[in-house]
């Protein structure tokens, strides 16, 4: 019996989150475990009117991929993606496999390979996100090894992941709305700032905003939303960082990340698990030791953390950055093969400031900042 909350995901996304018109070139990709939410989204989108075309992955095959190609093979750039990220109005796609550590043993210098494969259908990626010529959003399908990752059964993990996107609403269109009109407020506040003071355990870190566009993240590019995010000056970033949870690269887990950076460079690494991965992704290319994003997450309905970034950079009280590519629709110019979210708690006892102003505090907003700027 099929789950409603999938048909409701599904017209979300095709009418709400990408707009689809008459016309549009829709790019539907996913792994195909994911078959049924494929099936779903390509239906909506050709009741839109679109011309959909389909891509389906496996992790068997790119496993294989990663153990037995050359290195020439594995940073050769993916020909299908580059050319149909080119052509495509909309691309929709969501995350999901069989087994989440499928890759777990895969040497950490054959994944940086393959990363650098990617660049080039990446680049063509980032700057039709930029130039606002290709609407994309990603969502989650839920599977086991999935709910299995996150320590839940699959009907719990399905309650979790259509509860944070509000589909259990009788209008999750109409609440997403409410939520963008609240987020919007504090972007228009910190588009008018100069420097984040992030200051939480292990971590006291001054990032520059200045002239950079803070973006409103309400469902359009991934879903389940809830954040704002920049990309920040790249060459005016200067502290240290600890990151509370694991970061989650490719199945594969590094825990306790800490990070010293100067002038936008992350000048030393460490992680008390995993460290290998963390330098060889720092290494990846010239900007994956840059940083291309800082957020604040803001969706309190998601508290637990479920080792997968879709969720977990939008717990209400956190914070992330990312190394890696930036964003240009936020006057983002890092350039890199990867982009690579980390998280940090902010609700016991963690504070922002910016331009020296304490705005956010124990994982909240103060809403009194707002009032005494109108």
């Amino acid at each position: 019996m099929k789950d409603i909350r999938l048909n409701k995901l599904a017209k979300l996304l095709v009418n709400y989150s990408a707009a689809v018109k008459k016309g549009d070139f829709v790019l539907v990709s996913a792994d195909e475990v994911c078959t049924p939410w494929v099936a779903e989204v390509v239906k909506e989108a050709i009741l839109a009117g679109a011309h959909v075309e389909t891509l389906l992955f496996s992790q068997e095959i790119d496993e294989i991929k990663l153990k037995y190609s050359t290195e020439e093979q594995l940073k050769e750039s993916n020909f299908i993606m580059e050319n149909v990220i080119k052509k495509a109005d909309v691309w929709l796609s969501a995350w999901g496999g069989r087994n989440t550590k499928a890759f777990s043993n895969i040497d950490s210098d054959r994944i940086k390979l393959k990363s650098q494969g990617a660049a080039s259908w990446r680049k063509i990626y980032s700057e039709r996100m930029g130039d606002k010529s290709l609407r994309w959003c990603g969502t989650q399908f839920p599977t086991y090894s999935d709910a299995q990752e996150a320590s839940m059964s699959l009907s719990e993990y399905e309650d979790f992941v259509y509860g944070a996107g509000l589909l259990h609403v009788e209008d999750p269109v109409a609440e997403w709305l409410r939520i963008s009109a609240e987020q919007e407020k504090w972007v228009r506040y910190l588009d008018t700032k100069e420097y984040m003071h992030i200051i939480s355990k292990e971590t006291d870190i001054k990032v520059c905003i200045k002239g950079r566009k803070w973006i409103n993240c309400d469902g359009k590019e991934n879903f389940p939303d809830g954040e704002i995010f920049t990309s920040p000056v790249e060459n005016d970033i200067n502290g240290h960082i600890c990151f509370s949870f694991p970061g989650i690269y490719a199945g594969k887990e590094i825990e306790g990340i800490r990070l010293e950076v100067k002038d936008g460079k992350v000048v030393k690494a460490a992680a008390d698990k995993g460290e290998d991965l963390l330098k060889a992704l720092l290494q990846t290319d010239e900007g994956a030791s840059f940083f291309g994003e800082v957020a604040i997450g803001t969706n309190y309905g998601i508290q637990k953390f479920t080792r997968n970034m879709l969720f977990d950079e939008k717990i209400g009280g956190t914070i992330h950055m990312a190394i890696g590519d930036s964003m240009p629709e936020a006057g983002g110019r890092n350039r890199s093969a990867i982009h690579w979210d980390m998280l940090c708690d902010m609700r016991s006892g963690g504070k922002i400031y910016a331009d020296g102003q304490l705005f956010y505090e124990n994982g909240k907003f103060i809403d009194s900042v707002l009032e005494e700027a109108r």
